[in-house]
């Protein structure tokens, strides 16, 4: 489903002078810093399976988890997922994963998530019927029926978290990422969630990748534990 193999990922950082007049000059004769955030990654993932990503902050697992999903370009190695190359962006690939960032939201902010869902009805062409059942389903088990047609910045943060992973999975994913699905939530937030994102896989059979700093969400989500540090995979 997932392989990687020799993965290395640089960053190229504008080194920005101090002074003035040493920022005009950088203008023209500009100098980088190069930072590796991954090194010679190497990691295979099955169908199906539930894998937690851990590590301290500036490790390299959002890098890693945007690389798969298509959003970053490596500097150099092999990234195969469920048959495409990510970065390539291909449209089948795109219908494929869906990636939810708990940092970033995809929901449009002044109107109501259920108007995302239509626009994402539209981008990635569900049929009609398809979409409602989707729908429904999905809004039945997150018991956010009360909220659908209320504008996003109304929305508690738990609440939009759900409308987060609704919009992230009516096109039925074979892949989801998430990136700190839980980071704010409440307690009670946090355990709907977790619950969701168990029984999903367990019915849906959806293979899922999870980066999170809360040990609850790995220790209840995922048999599987790769941990990074330093841009490098010490213990799988």
């Amino acid at each position: 489903m997932i392989s990687v193999k020799n993965l290395n990922m640089v960053y190229r950082i504008y080194r920005k002078p101090p002074g003035l007049l040493a920022s005009v000059k950088g203008l023209i004769n500009r100098k980088f810093d190069y930072v590796k955030a991954l090194y010679d990654i190497n990691l295979t993932i099955e169908s199906g399976e539930v894998i937690g990503i851990i590590g301290p902050n500036g490790a390299g697992k959002t890098t890693l988890l945007k690389i798969m999903s298509g959003l970053l370009h490596p500097t150099g190695g092999d990234v195969m997922v469920d048959g495409f190359i990510p970065f390539n962006r291909k449209k089948e690939f795109k219908k494929s994963i869906s990636l939810v960032m708990g940092q970033r939201s995809q929901l449009l902010w002044d109107i109501a998530a259920v108007e995302t869902f239509l626009v994402n009805k539209a981008i990635y062409e569900i049929e009609d019927n398809a979409f409602t059942e989707r729908l429904n389903e999905l809004v039945e088990v997150l018991d956010v029926k009360h909220c659908l047609h209320t504008p996003v910045r109304q929305l508690s943060l738990g609440e939009r978290m759900k409308m987060e992973i609704i919009a992230s999975l009516l096109h039925s994913p074979k892949i989801l990422f998430l990136d700190e699905p839980t980071i704010g939530l409440d307690l009670k937030s946090q355990i709907a969630v977790r619950e969701f994102i168990k029984k999903y896989n367990v019915n849906k059979n959806i293979t899922t990748i999870i980066t999170s700093h809360y040990m609850e969400d790995i220790k209840s989500l995922c048999k599987r534990i790769v941990i990074i540090n330093k841009g490098a995979i010490v213990h799988d």
